[in-house]
């Protein structure tokens, strides 16, 4: 075997023909319509212009909403701001009553 007939040859250069000029159909030119503009109500053109990214909402630093709580504390840990360290737990009697 040598390769391809003349035939074949043909064919495969008459398939990518083919293959190209349908991906260049495919392309959409800038006049052309993708999607019908949307209209939409005043509640749904609000959040539509609310969720944008770069709006003012998202430019906070520091939202408002979240609170922050204090960590959790066990004995032997060392409180950073005055170094002291919690005394471990006192033992309770295990009698019951």
């Amino acid at each position: 075997m040598s390769g391809y007939s003349q035939d074949e040859k043909l064919r495969l250069q008459q398939l990518r023909a083919l293959r190209r000029r349908w991906l260049r159909d495919q392309e959409l030119s800038e006049r052309e319509p993708v999607l019908p503009p949307r209209k939409l109500g005043p509640v749904a053109a609000f959040w539509e212009r609310f969720l944008q990214p770069g709006g003012l909402w998202r430019q906070q630093k520091t939202p408002h909403g979240i609170v922050s709580s204090n960590p959790r504390v066990f004995p032997g840990d060392r409180i950073l701001e005055t170094g002291e360290i919690i005394p471990p737990l006192k033992e309770e009697p295990s009698a019951h009553h």
